[in-house]
Protein backbone atom coordinates (compact mmCIF):
# COMPACT_ATOMS: atom_id res chain seq x y z
CA UNK A 1 0.00 0.00 0.00
CA UNK A 2 1.44 3.34 -1.00
CA UNK A 3 1.86 6.09 1.57
CA UNK A 4 -1.19 8.26 0.65
CA UNK A 5 -3.56 5.26 0.79
CA UNK A 6 -2.11 4.18 4.12
CA UNK A 7 -2.76 7.64 5.56
CA UNK A 8 -6.34 7.59 4.29
CA UNK A 9 -6.86 4.11 5.79
CA UNK A 10 -5.48 5.25 9.18
CA UNK A 11 -7.66 8.37 9.12
CA UNK A 12 -10.78 6.32 8.28
CA UNK A 13 -9.89 3.87 11.03
CA UNK A 14 -9.64 6.71 13.54
CA UNK A 15 -13.03 8.02 12.41
CA UNK A 16 -14.61 4.59 12.90
CA UNK A 17 -12.98 4.26 16.35
CA UNK A 18 -14.31 7.71 17.30
CA UNK A 19 -17.81 6.77 16.18
CA UNK A 20 -17.64 3.53 18.17
CA UNK A 21 -16.48 5.38 21.27
CA UNK A 22 -19.21 7.99 20.86
CA UNK A 23 -21.85 5.31 20.27
CA UNK A 24 -20.82 3.40 23.40
CA UNK A 25 -20.69 6.65 25.42
CA UNK A 26 -24.26 7.47 24.41
CA UNK A 27 -25.62 3.93 24.81
CA UNK A 28 -24.03 3.07 28.14
CA UNK A 29 -22.65 6.10 29.99
CA UNK A 30 -25.34 8.63 29.00
CA UNK A 31 -28.20 6.19 28.42
CA UNK A 32 -30.07 6.84 31.68
CA UNK A 33 -29.63 10.62 31.50
CA UNK A 34 -30.91 10.76 27.91
CA UNK A 35 -33.77 8.38 28.66
CA UNK A 36 -35.03 10.59 31.48
CA UNK A 37 -34.31 13.98 29.90
CA UNK A 38 -37.45 16.13 29.86
CA UNK A 39 -36.56 17.24 26.33
CA UNK A 40 -36.83 13.61 25.17
CA UNK A 41 -40.41 13.56 23.93
CA UNK A 42 -40.59 9.82 24.35
CA UNK A 43 -40.16 10.33 28.10
CA UNK A 44 -43.35 12.39 28.33
CA UNK A 45 -45.20 10.12 25.91
CA UNK A 46 -44.41 7.21 28.22
CA UNK A 47 -45.23 9.27 31.35
CA UNK A 48 -48.69 10.14 30.07
CA UNK A 49 -49.40 6.75 28.45
CA UNK A 50 -51.10 5.51 31.64
CA UNK A 51 -53.36 7.16 34.22
CA UNK A 52 -51.26 8.95 36.82
CA UNK A 53 -51.49 7.66 40.39
CA UNK A 54 -53.48 9.73 42.84
CA UNK A 55 -52.84 12.01 45.79
CA UNK A 56 -55.11 10.92 48.65
CA UNK A 57 -56.76 12.91 51.44
CA UNK A 58 -58.87 11.15 54.05
CA UNK A 59 -59.05 7.98 51.97
CA UNK A 60 -60.32 9.79 48.87
CA UNK A 61 -58.38 10.91 45.77
CA UNK A 62 -58.17 14.65 45.18
CA UNK A 63 -56.61 14.07 41.76
CA UNK A 64 -57.45 11.94 38.72
CA UNK A 65 -56.71 11.42 35.04
CA UNK A 66 -58.77 11.91 31.90
CA UNK A 67 -58.12 10.42 28.45
CA UNK A 68 -57.21 12.91 25.74
CA UNK A 69 -59.14 12.83 22.49
CA UNK A 70 -56.03 13.48 20.35
CA UNK A 71 -52.26 13.97 20.48
CA UNK A 72 -49.33 11.86 21.64
CA UNK A 73 -50.20 12.14 25.32
CA UNK A 74 -52.95 9.67 26.16
CA UNK A 75 -53.87 10.87 29.67
CA UNK A 76 -54.04 14.30 31.31
CA UNK A 77 -54.02 15.17 35.02
CA UNK A 78 -57.19 16.40 36.73
CA UNK A 79 -57.94 17.74 40.22
CA UNK A 80 -60.96 17.79 42.49
CA UNK A 81 -61.39 21.41 43.61
CA UNK A 82 -57.98 22.36 42.22
CA UNK A 83 -57.68 25.86 43.73
CA UNK A 84 -58.27 24.53 47.26
CA UNK A 85 -55.69 21.74 46.93
CA UNK A 86 -53.07 23.38 44.69
CA UNK A 87 -50.97 24.57 47.70
CA UNK A 88 -50.68 20.89 48.69
CA UNK A 89 -50.38 19.05 45.39
CA UNK A 90 -48.79 21.64 43.13
CA UNK A 91 -49.35 21.18 39.40
CA UNK A 92 -48.48 18.52 36.81
CA UNK A 93 -48.57 19.89 33.28
CA UNK A 94 -47.73 18.24 29.97
CA UNK A 95 -46.40 21.57 28.76
CA UNK A 96 -44.97 23.27 31.85
CA UNK A 97 -43.64 20.45 34.05
CA UNK A 98 -44.57 19.94 37.69
CA UNK A 99 -43.90 21.21 41.21
CA UNK A 100 -44.51 20.33 44.87
CA UNK A 101 -45.87 16.83 45.59
CA UNK A 102 -46.60 16.22 41.91
CA UNK A 103 -42.90 16.67 41.16
CA UNK A 104 -41.31 15.30 44.33
CA UNK A 105 -43.33 12.06 44.16
CA UNK A 106 -43.41 11.81 40.36
CA UNK A 107 -41.69 8.40 40.37
CA UNK A 108 -44.41 6.90 42.57
CA UNK A 109 -47.26 8.57 40.70
CA UNK A 110 -45.98 7.45 37.27
CA UNK A 111 -45.02 3.98 38.49
CA UNK A 112 -41.35 4.51 37.55
CA UNK A 113 -39.86 4.61 41.05
CA UNK A 114 -37.14 1.99 41.68
CA UNK A 115 -39.12 0.79 44.70
CA UNK A 116 -41.84 -0.36 42.29
CA UNK A 117 -39.42 -2.50 40.23
CA UNK A 118 -40.61 -5.84 41.64
CA UNK A 119 -44.27 -4.94 41.22
CA UNK A 120 -43.68 -3.68 37.67
CA UNK A 121 -41.77 -6.86 36.78
CA UNK A 122 -44.65 -9.05 37.98
CA UNK A 123 -47.13 -6.95 36.02
CA UNK A 124 -44.98 -7.25 32.88
CA UNK A 125 -44.79 -11.05 33.23
CA UNK A 126 -48.56 -11.32 33.75
CA UNK A 127 -49.36 -8.90 30.94
CA UNK A 128 -50.88 -6.32 33.29
CA UNK A 129 -50.47 -2.68 32.34
CA UNK A 130 -48.14 -0.63 34.53
CA UNK A 131 -49.96 1.60 37.02
CA UNK A 132 -48.93 4.58 39.11
CA UNK A 133 -48.81 4.39 42.88
CA UNK A 134 -50.52 6.76 45.30
CA UNK A 135 -49.40 9.41 47.77
CA UNK A 136 -51.40 9.37 51.00
CA UNK A 137 -51.28 12.74 52.72
CA UNK A 138 -51.76 13.78 56.34
CA UNK A 139 -54.27 16.47 55.35
CA UNK A 140 -57.71 16.76 56.93
CA UNK A 141 -60.29 17.51 54.22
CA UNK A 142 -62.70 19.28 56.57
CA UNK A 143 -59.97 21.53 57.97
CA UNK A 144 -58.71 22.36 54.47
CA UNK A 145 -62.20 23.32 53.37
CA UNK A 146 -62.78 25.45 56.47
CA UNK A 147 -59.51 27.29 55.89
CA UNK A 148 -60.16 27.86 52.19
CA UNK A 149 -63.70 29.05 52.69
CA UNK A 150 -62.68 31.14 55.70
CA UNK A 151 -60.18 33.11 53.67
CA UNK A 152 -63.01 33.65 51.20
CA UNK A 153 -60.90 35.01 48.37
CA UNK A 154 -58.84 37.32 50.57
CA UNK A 155 -55.09 37.25 50.15
CA UNK A 156 -53.64 35.13 52.93
CA UNK A 157 -52.72 31.69 54.19
CA UNK A 158 -53.50 29.04 56.80
CA UNK A 159 -51.29 26.28 58.19
CA UNK A 160 -52.56 23.74 60.71
CA UNK A 161 -50.54 21.00 62.45
CA UNK A 162 -51.22 18.07 64.76
CA UNK A 163 -48.87 18.96 67.66
CA UNK A 164 -48.12 15.43 68.86
CA UNK A 165 -46.91 14.17 65.46
CA UNK A 166 -46.18 17.16 63.22
CA UNK A 167 -48.76 16.04 60.66
CA UNK A 168 -49.89 18.97 58.52
CA UNK A 169 -53.70 19.04 58.66
CA UNK A 170 -54.39 22.06 56.47
CA UNK A 171 -52.30 24.14 54.09
CA UNK A 172 -54.14 26.87 52.21
CA UNK A 173 -52.93 29.86 50.20
CA UNK A 174 -55.20 32.40 48.53
CA UNK A 175 -55.70 33.64 45.91
CA UNK A 176 -54.98 30.28 44.35
CA UNK A 177 -55.04 28.73 40.87
CA UNK A 178 -56.62 25.71 39.20
CA UNK A 179 -53.85 23.37 37.96
CA UNK A 180 -56.39 21.57 35.74
CA UNK A 181 -56.55 24.62 33.47
CA UNK A 182 -52.99 24.19 32.21
CA UNK A 183 -52.47 20.45 32.62
CA UNK A 184 -52.50 19.91 28.84
CA UNK A 185 -50.79 21.39 25.78
CA UNK A 186 -53.54 23.42 24.07
CA UNK A 187 -53.63 27.12 23.43
CA UNK A 188 -56.14 27.50 26.26
CA UNK A 189 -53.68 25.79 28.62
CA UNK A 190 -50.98 28.25 27.61
CA UNK A 191 -53.31 31.22 28.21
CA UNK A 192 -54.26 29.88 31.65
CA UNK A 193 -50.58 29.37 32.53
CA UNK A 194 -49.65 32.90 31.48
CA UNK A 195 -52.59 34.37 33.38
CA UNK A 196 -51.35 32.74 36.60
CA UNK A 197 -47.80 34.12 36.36
CA UNK A 198 -46.76 36.94 38.69
CA UNK A 199 -45.66 39.16 35.79
CA UNK A 200 -49.25 39.05 34.50
CA UNK A 201 -51.10 38.84 37.82
CA UNK A 202 -50.14 41.09 40.71
CA UNK A 203 -51.87 38.75 43.20
CA UNK A 204 -49.32 36.03 42.32
CA UNK A 205 -51.73 33.08 42.70
CA UNK A 206 -48.97 30.51 42.21
CA UNK A 207 -47.11 31.71 45.30
CA UNK A 208 -47.60 29.25 48.15
CA UNK A 209 -48.04 31.78 50.94
CA UNK A 210 -48.36 29.13 53.64
CA UNK A 211 -44.91 27.69 52.91
CA UNK A 212 -42.98 30.11 50.74
CA UNK A 213 -43.93 33.63 51.86
CA UNK A 214 -42.43 35.29 54.94
CA UNK A 215 -44.24 38.02 56.85
CA UNK A 216 -43.48 40.12 59.92
CA UNK A 217 -45.27 37.98 62.54
CA UNK A 218 -46.27 40.99 64.61
CA UNK A 219 -47.58 40.39 68.09
CA UNK A 220 -47.97 36.64 67.57
CA UNK A 221 -44.20 36.48 68.10
CA UNK A 222 -44.64 37.74 71.65
CA UNK A 223 -45.24 34.14 72.76
CA UNK A 224 -41.65 33.37 71.65
CA UNK A 225 -40.32 36.40 73.52
CA UNK A 226 -42.28 35.32 76.59
CA UNK A 227 -40.75 31.84 76.23
CA UNK A 228 -37.24 33.30 76.02
CA UNK A 229 -37.83 35.46 79.10
CA UNK A 230 -39.13 32.50 81.12
CA UNK A 231 -36.45 30.06 79.93
CA UNK A 232 -33.64 32.52 80.67
CA UNK A 233 -34.91 33.59 84.08
CA UNK A 234 -35.61 37.20 83.09
CA UNK A 235 -39.05 36.68 84.64
CA UNK A 236 -40.22 33.81 86.81
CA UNK A 237 -43.94 34.05 87.48
CA UNK A 238 -46.40 35.05 84.78
CA UNK A 239 -48.30 37.13 87.33
CA UNK A 240 -45.27 39.03 88.62
CA UNK A 241 -44.81 42.71 87.74
CA UNK A 242 -42.34 43.26 84.88
CA UNK A 243 -41.12 46.73 85.97
CA UNK A 244 -41.75 48.18 82.52
CA UNK A 245 -42.23 51.91 81.91
CA UNK A 246 -44.88 53.20 79.53
CA UNK A 247 -43.75 54.58 77.14
CA UNK A 248 -40.55 52.53 76.87
CA UNK A 249 -37.49 54.15 75.34
CA UNK A 250 -35.81 51.78 72.91
CA UNK A 251 -32.22 51.00 74.01
CA UNK A 252 -29.48 53.30 72.69
CA UNK A 253 -32.08 55.66 71.18
CA UNK A 254 -34.39 58.51 72.07
CA UNK A 255 -37.33 56.75 70.43
CA UNK A 256 -40.30 55.98 72.65
CA UNK A 257 -42.32 52.83 72.06
CA UNK A 258 -45.98 53.06 73.08
CA UNK A 259 -49.02 50.80 73.33
CA UNK A 260 -52.40 50.82 71.66
CA UNK A 261 -54.35 49.11 74.43
CA UNK A 262 -54.38 48.49 78.15
CA UNK A 263 -52.52 49.73 81.21
CA UNK A 264 -49.08 48.38 80.37
CA UNK A 265 -46.90 50.12 82.94
CA UNK A 266 -45.33 47.40 85.13
CA UNK A 267 -47.81 44.91 83.66
CA UNK A 268 -47.55 41.21 84.45
CA UNK A 269 -46.54 38.83 81.69
CA UNK A 270 -50.03 37.34 81.58
CA UNK A 271 -51.72 40.73 81.27
CA UNK A 272 -49.13 41.97 78.79
CA UNK A 273 -49.82 39.07 76.44
CA UNK A 274 -53.56 39.41 76.90
CA UNK A 275 -53.68 43.05 75.77
CA UNK A 276 -50.48 42.82 73.68
CA UNK A 277 -48.22 45.36 75.42
CA UNK A 278 -45.44 46.34 73.01
CA UNK A 279 -43.43 47.99 75.77
CA UNK A 280 -43.25 44.88 77.95
CA UNK A 281 -42.10 42.52 75.23
CA UNK A 282 -39.63 44.94 73.65
CA UNK A 283 -38.03 45.40 77.09
CA UNK A 284 -38.00 41.64 77.66
CA UNK A 285 -36.31 41.03 74.29
CA UNK A 286 -33.64 43.57 75.21
CA UNK A 287 -33.15 41.97 78.63
CA UNK A 288 -32.80 38.50 77.09
CA UNK A 289 -30.37 39.84 74.49
CA UNK A 290 -30.03 39.18 70.78
CA UNK A 291 -27.97 36.01 71.10
CA UNK A 292 -30.41 34.29 73.47
CA UNK A 293 -33.40 35.52 71.46
CA UNK A 294 -31.92 33.90 68.34
CA UNK A 295 -31.29 30.71 70.30
CA UNK A 296 -34.90 30.56 71.50
CA UNK A 297 -36.33 31.34 68.06
CA UNK A 298 -34.20 28.60 66.51
CA UNK A 299 -35.53 26.06 69.01
CA UNK A 300 -38.97 26.84 67.57
CA UNK A 301 -37.69 26.30 64.00
CA UNK A 302 -36.42 29.72 62.91
CA UNK A 303 -33.29 30.11 60.76
CA UNK A 304 -33.71 26.63 59.25
CA UNK A 305 -32.83 26.62 55.55
CA UNK A 306 -33.73 22.96 55.02
CA UNK A 307 -37.21 22.47 56.42
CA UNK A 308 -38.78 19.95 54.02
CA UNK A 309 -42.42 18.90 54.38
CA UNK A 310 -41.38 17.32 51.81
CA UNK A 311 -41.98 20.58 49.91
CA UNK A 312 -39.30 22.94 51.18
CA UNK A 313 -40.51 25.84 53.31
CA UNK A 314 -38.91 29.27 53.09
CA UNK A 315 -36.51 30.14 55.89
CA UNK A 316 -38.06 32.10 58.75
CA UNK A 317 -35.54 34.58 60.10
CA UNK A 318 -34.75 35.97 63.52
CA UNK A 319 -31.70 38.10 62.69
CA UNK A 320 -28.50 39.17 64.35
CA UNK A 321 -29.36 42.75 65.23
CA UNK A 322 -28.33 45.70 67.38
CA UNK A 323 -30.11 46.44 70.65
CA UNK A 324 -32.94 48.70 69.40
CA UNK A 325 -33.67 46.45 66.44
CA UNK A 326 -33.59 43.35 68.64
CA UNK A 327 -36.20 44.99 70.89
CA UNK A 328 -38.42 45.51 67.84
CA UNK A 329 -37.69 41.99 66.59
CA UNK A 330 -39.02 40.81 69.94
CA UNK A 331 -42.47 42.23 69.16
CA UNK A 332 -42.47 40.66 65.69
CA UNK A 333 -41.36 43.71 63.72
CA UNK A 334 -38.04 45.05 62.34
CA UNK A 335 -36.31 42.23 60.38
CA UNK A 336 -38.22 39.39 62.05
CA UNK A 337 -39.87 37.29 59.30
CA UNK A 338 -41.87 34.05 59.45
CA UNK A 339 -43.97 31.79 57.28
CA UNK A 340 -47.45 30.81 58.46
CA UNK A 341 -46.11 27.25 58.81
CA UNK A 342 -43.40 28.54 61.16
CA UNK A 343 -45.88 30.27 63.44
CA UNK A 344 -48.04 27.13 63.48
CA UNK A 345 -44.90 25.26 64.59
CA UNK A 346 -44.41 27.71 67.47
CA UNK A 347 -47.92 27.18 68.81
CA UNK A 348 -47.71 23.44 68.14
CA UNK A 349 -44.65 23.13 70.37
CA UNK A 350 -46.32 25.11 73.15
CA UNK A 351 -49.43 22.89 72.97
CA UNK A 352 -47.23 19.76 72.94
CA UNK A 353 -45.61 20.57 76.31
CA UNK A 354 -42.63 22.22 74.67
CA UNK A 355 -41.73 19.46 72.21
CA UNK A 356 -41.51 20.54 68.56
CA UNK A 357 -42.24 17.85 65.98
CA UNK A 358 -41.12 18.13 62.36
CA UNK A 359 -44.07 19.10 60.12
CA UNK A 360 -44.84 16.73 57.26
CA UNK A 361 -47.68 16.18 54.78
CA UNK A 362 -46.98 12.75 53.23
CA UNK A 363 -48.14 9.93 55.47
CA UNK A 364 -47.57 6.94 53.17
CA UNK A 365 -46.51 5.98 49.66
CA UNK A 366 -48.43 3.03 48.20
CA UNK A 367 -48.40 0.85 45.10
CA UNK A 368 -51.41 0.71 42.79
CA UNK A 369 -52.48 -2.43 44.65
CA UNK A 370 -52.31 -0.45 47.93
CA UNK A 371 -49.24 -2.20 49.30
CA UNK A 372 -47.31 0.24 51.50
CA UNK A 373 -43.93 1.28 50.13
CA UNK A 374 -42.99 3.80 52.78
CA UNK A 375 -44.49 5.30 55.93
CA UNK A 376 -43.35 8.58 57.46
CA UNK A 377 -42.50 8.31 61.15
CA UNK A 378 -42.97 11.38 63.35
CA UNK A 379 -39.66 13.08 64.12
CA UNK A 380 -38.79 15.38 67.02
CA UNK A 381 -37.00 18.56 65.97
CA UNK A 382 -36.29 20.02 69.41
CA UNK A 383 -37.44 20.58 72.96
CA UNK A 384 -38.34 24.20 72.30
CA UNK A 385 -39.13 24.99 75.94
CA UNK A 386 -39.42 23.02 79.16
CA UNK A 387 -42.80 21.46 80.00
CA UNK A 388 -43.08 23.94 82.89
CA UNK A 389 -42.60 26.93 80.57
CA UNK A 390 -45.00 25.43 78.03
CA UNK A 391 -47.65 25.17 80.75
CA UNK A 392 -47.18 28.84 81.69
CA UNK A 393 -47.43 29.88 78.03
CA UNK A 394 -50.63 27.87 77.67
CA UNK A 395 -52.13 29.63 80.68
CA UNK A 396 -51.25 33.00 79.17
CA UNK A 397 -52.59 32.14 75.72
CA UNK A 398 -55.85 30.86 77.19
CA UNK A 399 -56.23 34.15 79.06
CA UNK A 400 -56.07 35.91 75.67
CA UNK A 401 -59.15 33.93 74.59
CA UNK A 402 -61.23 33.68 77.77
CA UNK A 403 -60.60 36.87 79.73
CA UNK A 404 -63.16 39.59 78.82
CA UNK A 405 -60.26 41.98 78.12
CA UNK A 406 -58.51 39.47 75.85
CA UNK A 407 -58.21 40.02 72.11
CA UNK A 408 -58.92 36.43 71.05
CA UNK A 409 -62.46 35.83 72.26
CA UNK A 410 -63.78 34.96 68.78
CA UNK A 411 -61.70 31.76 68.78
CA UNK A 412 -63.70 30.05 71.54
CA UNK A 413 -64.97 26.54 70.75
CA UNK A 414 -67.61 24.77 72.83
CA UNK A 415 -66.22 21.61 74.37
CA UNK A 416 -62.58 22.60 73.88
CA UNK A 417 -60.01 24.76 75.63
CA UNK A 418 -58.44 27.27 73.23
CA UNK A 419 -55.25 29.27 73.60
CA UNK A 420 -54.41 32.01 71.14
CA UNK A 421 -52.53 35.18 70.28
CA UNK A 422 -53.54 37.95 67.93
CA UNK A 423 -51.19 40.02 65.84
CA UNK A 424 -51.40 43.05 63.60
CA UNK A 425 -48.10 43.39 61.77
CA UNK A 426 -46.92 46.61 60.19
CA UNK A 427 -46.51 46.48 56.42
CA UNK A 428 -44.67 48.75 54.01
CA UNK A 429 -42.22 51.60 54.46
CA UNK A 430 -43.12 53.54 57.61
CA UNK A 431 -46.21 51.34 57.96
CA UNK A 432 -47.63 52.96 54.82
CA UNK A 433 -49.58 49.91 53.64
CA UNK A 434 -52.44 48.06 55.29
CA UNK A 435 -51.19 45.77 58.06
CA UNK A 436 -51.27 41.99 58.14
CA UNK A 437 -53.79 40.36 60.48
CA UNK A 438 -52.49 37.28 62.32
CA UNK A 439 -53.95 34.74 64.69
CA UNK A 440 -52.14 31.72 66.12
CA UNK A 441 -53.85 29.21 68.36
CA UNK A 442 -54.31 25.66 69.57
CA UNK A 443 -57.29 23.70 70.84
CA UNK A 444 -57.22 21.11 73.60
CA UNK A 445 -59.83 18.44 74.22
CA UNK A 446 -59.18 16.83 77.57
CA UNK A 447 -55.43 16.35 77.92
CA UNK A 448 -54.69 16.19 74.19
CA UNK A 449 -54.18 19.00 71.69
CA UNK A 450 -55.38 17.77 68.28
CA UNK A 451 -54.59 20.94 66.35
CA UNK A 452 -52.49 24.11 66.26
CA UNK A 453 -53.07 26.70 63.58
CA UNK A 454 -51.66 29.94 62.19
CA UNK A 455 -53.66 32.33 60.00
CA UNK A 456 -52.46 35.45 58.21
CA UNK A 457 -54.74 37.72 56.21
CA UNK A 458 -53.68 40.46 53.81
CA UNK A 459 -57.02 42.17 53.34
CA UNK A 460 -56.62 45.10 51.00
CA UNK A 461 -60.39 45.62 50.89
CA UNK A 462 -60.87 46.25 54.61
CA UNK A 463 -60.77 49.61 56.34
CA UNK A 464 -57.37 50.07 57.98
CA UNK A 465 -58.87 50.53 61.46
CA UNK A 466 -60.85 47.27 61.10
CA UNK A 467 -57.79 45.10 60.43
CA UNK A 468 -57.09 43.09 63.57
CA UNK A 469 -55.88 39.58 64.13
CA UNK A 470 -58.78 38.78 66.42
CA UNK A 471 -61.36 40.18 64.03
CA UNK A 472 -60.16 38.91 60.64
CA UNK A 473 -57.97 35.87 61.35
CA UNK A 474 -59.42 34.58 64.64
CA UNK A 475 -62.72 33.27 63.25
CA UNK A 476 -60.87 31.42 60.48
CA UNK A 477 -58.60 29.73 63.02
CA UNK A 478 -61.63 28.80 65.12
CA UNK A 479 -63.40 27.15 62.19
CA UNK A 480 -60.29 25.18 61.20
CA UNK A 481 -59.77 23.92 64.76
CA UNK A 482 -63.44 23.03 65.10
CA UNK A 483 -63.32 21.09 61.81
CA UNK A 484 -60.42 18.99 63.12
CA UNK A 485 -62.13 18.35 66.46
CA UNK A 486 -65.45 17.42 64.83
CA UNK A 487 -63.74 15.05 62.39
CA UNK A 488 -62.34 13.04 65.30
CA UNK A 489 -65.73 12.49 66.95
Amino acid sequence: MNKPLRRIAIFCGLLILTLLLRDNWLQYVKANELATDDNNRRVNIARYSIPRGNIIVGGKPITGSVENESGDFKYKRTWVNGPMWAPVTGYSSQAFGANQLEKLEDGILTGNDDRLFFRNTLDMLTGKEREGGSVVTTLNAAAQKAAYEGLGGKKGAVAAIEPSTGKILALVSTPSYDPSKFAGTSGDDEKAWNAAQKKNNADDPMLNRALREVYPPGSTFKVVTAAAALENGVVSGIDDKTKTPDPYQLPDTRTDLTNQHGECKNATLRYALMVSCNTVFAKLADSVGNEKMIEQAEKFGYNNQELDTPVRAAESIYPEDNAPQNAMDGIGQASNRATPLQMAMVVSAIANNGKLMKPYMVDQLKTASLDTIETTDPQELSQAVSPETAQKLQEMMETVVYDPQGTGGKAKIEGARVGGKTGTAQHGLNNSEKPYAWFVSYAKVGDSAPVAVAVVVEDGAANRDDITGGGLAGPIARDVMKAVIDSKK
